[in-house]
């Protein structure tokens, strides 16, 4: 159960959302962060207040428009009521004139009291009752007006109305003119007629006034219809536009609407002319009436825009120089910080010191301002002692061994001074430090590491580099570096040196016949043992894998004056070993050339040691020979046969012979083994222990192995074909093949391509190949069997393999070594060897086979032993594939021969 005060901790966020809420409300309070809020919050009150200010203009505008169109539309409204009184009273007095003096002398007696309106203003006219003008002023022709809608109006309403027309035009005035008329009663109140006066609209706009109404304000009359009578916009009058809803509503408008008539926006005063079917109107234009205020608009908005943009840039500056502000001490911050934490938790110890001067300004020493824990332990000093000491109180030695002039170095010149040595004090005398020293203001930062680890690494590292990691003996690169020494010492000191290539005889049997690590075993013991027979200025090193190299110094000009020396060596490689449980026997071949004698440059020298090494391999092993001359003809030969043997499988210069393989008991060819062949165009037939060795060294015998198997399965297709007897072909697998990944597939294309059943083909393999790597052998082995391919292991006895391992080979014959054959009939051991062999494979379910039979002797022996198989040149030797051919068409027509005799003697007897 949570407690009362964790679950109100909780509730109120705990001490980590608090801490959280500090740290944003620390980095709130940050100039480029509280400056941009403020900024925002000033550009919002700059354009609040600058948007207030223009509506506030555009509200005073707007209401000085209103007032002023009302007070335009009151002194509209007086004059016209005016003017249109005085008409009004003039058509009084001529109905009048008309009812006292009648219609011909009514205008005389006006005009005779003045009392008649200008006649360049007004046309006045009167209509009898059937709608003719029978007087005018000015004088005009009489017309009819009996279908004019004034004269039909007063004809049928006996009211006393005045009555306005729209504009019109007649006969008698070209002009439009507004027709303002009354109805004229008889004595006895019959219609008589129609007084008129003919008024120009100019007379009803000439009140407009372009400095204040502008060129579209607007000064009108319109009838009870809607329908203007006159109307002035700038300098254009025209009439008979629809006055529109919001005029006929004759409301006060608050606001500019748009006309009826042009859409413009214009603020409206309508008055309505008492005794009239009239209305005044007085329109100001709202773009007109608010020039001044767009144009204070434009310039408030610019100078918002403006400051604006100032405040933006002031505000981008200052925070910008904020942030960077803000971001240098947060690193300088962090900087401390993690210069506080690295310090404690670093391997190195850290000296911040400060610059002691003399009077003369020289820096005479440090003070030590801060330091880790890993000074205190390097210097075995608390941290109490040394912060606020003085560095050559502390560390006198430094003065002495160059350190404290490296420190004084520094803080003059600047830059870092690094530099590794040994510590001089009892506590570091065996102790490696590394120091950096790095000028700051005052005075340096030294930085120290222990390198001791480091130095010991390197030290194996170099010994590693330089040094065979089996046997600890220099290798191939100090050996090297050792005879360039030697010989430049030779040459300082005019003596000679003698160099050595040794190669270990028998070494590749222990290896591969007991595994990899008793050979390294072996490598070893030989090794500590050439080492014992050797000065201590001598060097033995090892070449690689069964290779060794001596060089001894200091010498003679006698080659024979090491001979001691060196038969001394080679009998300590050749006594017995035990290894892995067993006793094995080496020994070594030797090849000896001597500075400057045989060469004057190390490769040389090496190269002709190694000559004289094969010399001593050819002399049958277990010997030293000194170089000659001659010896590099050797060498010179095989690299020909090298390079001609790398052409002489594109040129055809390879061919297959076959041997036969017999069966002891029958006496019957049951297979064949290929075994090639070369013919040089110049050195003529060359046996193949003389260049299969070369084509495994420079794995040429990939390819020629790959040749031998398809030209041998296509060799047996090919007997088939021509009705011989089926057999089997057997084929050697080298070393190199053996371990090529692909051996399997290219089996199996060769069998593929040349259509040869997998039973017809047997590989033969040595059993010190297998025991290389055991179980990768067994498994390509096993996919072989699975194939049906069969195998055999070849030079059986001759290696070291165990009858445990023997016993999981899938294998179907074992081959008698000839070296165990050759002495068969009068060799004890080698009849003991042959019959253990014989006898193990029957054991084992193995067919066994004797290689090398050359004597009747040898013949008797293993039928007399149950061998199963043989070859060799008693039977016959290797031959041409057309040799076998006939060998097995004689086999054939012997065996056929019984038959024919027992059939000619069951005729003969049939006949009888």
């Amino acid at each position: 159960m949570l407690s009362t005060a964790t679950a109100i901790e909780r509730l109120k966020g705990g001490p980590g959302r608090r801490a959280v809420l500090a740290r944003y409300l620390r980095r709130g309070l940050e100039t480029h962060i509280s400056l941009p809020l403020f900024a925002l919050l000033l550009l919002c009150a700059i354009w609040i207040l600058t948007f207030r200010f223009i509506a506030s203009e555009r509200e005073v505008a707007n209401s000085a428009a209103l007032e002023s169109v009302h007070e335009m539309g009151d002194t509209y409204e007086a004059q016209l009521a005016r003017n249109l009184n005085g008409i009004d009273q003039n058509l009084k007095m001529l109905r009048y004139a008309v009812q006292t003096k009648g219609a011909s002398g009514a205008l005389r007696s006006l005009a005779a009291n003045g009392l008649l309106p200008s006649g360049l203003v007004f046309v006045v006219s009167i209509a009898d009752q059937d709608g003719r003008i029978v007087a005018s002023n000015p004088p005009a022709p009489h017309i009819d007006v009996a279908g004019e809608t004034y004269f039909t109006y007063h004809r049928g309403n006996p009211n006393d109305l005045p009555y306005v027309s729209q504009m019109l035009r007649d006969s008698a005035n070209g002009e439009p003119h507004l027709h303002f008329t009354r109805r004229i009663d008889d004595a006895d109140g019959h219609f008589a007629g129609v007084a008129i006066i003919e008024a120009d609209p100019t007379y009803f706009t000439s009140g407009y006034e372009r400095s204040r109404q502008g060129e579209h304000g607007m000064l009108g009359v319109f009838g009870d219809d809607g329908v203007f009578r006159a109307m002035r916009t700038g300098d254009r009058i025209s009439w008979g536009q629809q006055a529109g809803a919001q005029l006929m509503a004759f409301g006060r408008l608050r606001a500019a609407t748009a006309s009826a008539w042009d859409g413009h926006q214009r603020y409206l005063a309508v008055r309505r002319l008492n005794g009239f079917p009239l209305s005044a109107v007085v329109a100001l234009d709202r773009n007109e009436q608010f020039v001044a205020v767009e144009r204070q608009r434009r310039a408030w908005l610019w100078a918002a825009a403006g400051a604006s943009v100032l405040l933006v840039l002031i505000v981008t500056l200052v925070c910008v120089w904020s942030w960077q502000l803000s971001r240098t001490q947060r690193r300088i911050r962090r900087a401390q910080e993690t210069f506080a934490a690295a310090a404690e938790a670093s391997l190195d110890a850290f000296f911040v010191m400060r610059s002691v001067f003399d009077a003369n300004g020289a820096i005479i020493d440090f003070v030590i301002d801060a330091t880790n824990e890993r000074a205190e332990r390097l210097t075995g000093l608390r941290r109490q002692v040394l912060e606020g000491g003085y560095l050559l109180r502390l560390m006198p030695s430094y003065r002495d061994d160059g350190i404290f002039d490296d420190m004084v170095k520094a803080a003059l010149l600047g830059g870092m001074r690094e530099a590794e040595w040994r510590g001089g004090t009892e506590r570091t005398r065996n102790t490696w430090m590394h120091r950096q020293v790095v000028a700051v203001e005052g005075g340096v930062v030294a930085i120290v590491r222990d390198i001791t680890e480091r130095k010991r690494a390197e030290e194996r590292i170099a010994h590693m580099a330089h040094h065979d990691a089996l046997t600890g003996l220099p290798n191939r690169s100090l050996i090297g570096d050792r005879l360039d020494q030697a010989i430049l010492q030779a040459q300082r000191k005019r003596n000679c040196v003698a160099v050595a290539f040794i190669d270990l005889d028998g070494f590749k049997l222990v290896n591969d016949g007991l595994g990899h690590n008793a050979g390294d075993e072996l490598l070893k013991v030989v090794g500590a043992r050439m080492q014992g027979c050797l000065r201590a200025n001598d060097t033995l090193g090892r070449f690689g894998g069964d290779e060794f190299v001596i060089i001894l110094s200091e010498l003679g000009d006698n080659p024979m004056a090491i001979t001691p020396l060196l038969e001394k060596i080679r009998q300590a490689v050749r006594e017995p070993v035990q290894v892995e449980g067993q006793q094995v026997q080496v020994s070594c071949s030797m090849g000896v050339v001597m500075y400057p004698r045989d060469g004057v440059d190390p490769t040389t020298l090496m190269m002709n040691a190694d000559a004289a090494m094969y010399r001593a391999k050819e002399l049958g092993n277990n010997n030293f020979q000194f170089y000659a001359r001659e010896m590099n003809a050797s060498v010179e030969e095989k690299l020909v046969l090298l390079d001609g043997l790398r052409t002489a499988l594109p040129l055809n210069q390879l061919s297959l012979l076959y041997q036969p393989k017999v069966d002891l008991r029958s006496g019957r060819i049951f297979g064949v083994e290929a075994l090639i062949r070369w013919h040089h165009p110049e050195h003529g037939m060359i046996s193949p222990l003389r260049f299969i060795g070369l084509a495994e060294e420079s794995g040429l015998i990939v390819a020629i192995g790959d040749w031998v198997m398809r030209t041998a399965c296509s060799q047996n297709m090919a007997w088939r074909a021509a009705g011989l007897a089926p057999l089997s072909v057997s084929v050697n697998v080298s070393p190199r093949q053996f371990e090529e990944t692909r051996l399997v597939e290219r089996v199996a294309l060769a069998l593929r391509d040349t259509g040869l059943d997998a039973a017809s083909l047997e590989l033969e393999v040595t059993e010190g190949l297998i025991m290389r790597d055991l179980a990768q052998s067994v498994g390509k082995m096993r996919e072989l069997e699975a194939m049906g391919v069969a195998l055999s292991i070849d030079d059986f006895g001759t290696g070291y393999s165990s009858l445990s391992a023997l016993k999981s080979f899938p294998i179907r014959t074992l081959k008698i070594d000839k070296s165990f054959v050759s002495d068969l009939a009068d060799n004890l051991d080698d009849q003991a060897i042959a019959m253990a062999v014989i006898s193990l494979g029957h054991k084992l379910n193995l067919r066994v086979i004797a290689e090398g039979v050359e004597t009747e002797q040898q013949l008797r022996f293993l039928r007399e032993n149950d061998c199963d198989e043989m070859q060799g040149y008693l039977f016959s030797p290797p031959v041409k594939a057309e040799k076998i051919a006939e060998l097995l068409r004689a086999q054939a027509q012997q065996a056929a021969a019984p038959e024919r005799q027992a059939d000619q003697e069951r005729d003969h007897v049939a006949t009888a």
